[in-house]
């Protein structure tokens, strides 16, 4: 979906320093549940903003300009054989999940990477993580591993299965 294009329920942008406390409110939210990240605290603006690629973060919106959710990527890699491969996470406000608000994020990043040249999105999620399995799952994402006891959170050895989009546009 590209910037500007809406979904049944949410205005995909570009993601701004105007989403900011919004933004980082939601990655805290789902850093809250426990089943999102290693992370336990959600990073400053500035290290967030100097951390994603700017051409491939996006907000859903709603009509009042409420950031529903959030999608941005990383690089994996400065080695230039992996510069067409990037880490990404969604986020979603838990008031707005079960909309198609994730869905329409992946898309808007889907199209943003192709564009790009980049044909390879991955990222790690915690298996008992099946919402986001499911929606990476329809958005074209694979697992194609587990890296078993890869990390502590809060004292337990947690799994992490690694997934990928592969673009079937850049070969």
């Amino acid at each position: 979906m590209p910037a500007g294009a809406s979904s049944s329920s949410a205005l995909i942008l570009p993601l701004t320093a105007e989403h900011a406390a919004q933004v980082l409110a939601i990655y805290q939210a789902g850093i809250d549940e426990g089943n999102a990240t290693f992370e336990t605290t959600a990073p400053s603006w500035e290290a967030f903003d100097a951390a994603k690629l700017t051409e491939h973060r996006f907000a859903a919106l709603d009509q009042d300009g409420a950031v529903l959710g959030w999608v941005a990527a990383t690089k994996v890699s400065d080695r230039c054989a992996y510069a067409g491969v990037v880490e990404h996470s969604v986020y979603v406000h838990p008031a707005a999940r079960g909309r198609g608000i994730a869905s329409a994020l992946l898309k808007a990043l889907i199209n943003s990477t192709e564009a790009a040249g980049i044909w390879t999105i991955q990222s790690g999620i915690f298996p008992e993580n099946t919402a986001s399995l499911a929606v990476h799952k329809r958005a074209g994402f694979r697992v194609i591993g587990t890296r078993e006891r890869i990390g502590r959170h809060y004292g337990t050895w947690r799994d992490v299965l690694l997934i990928e989009r592969r673009s079937s546009r850049i070969v």
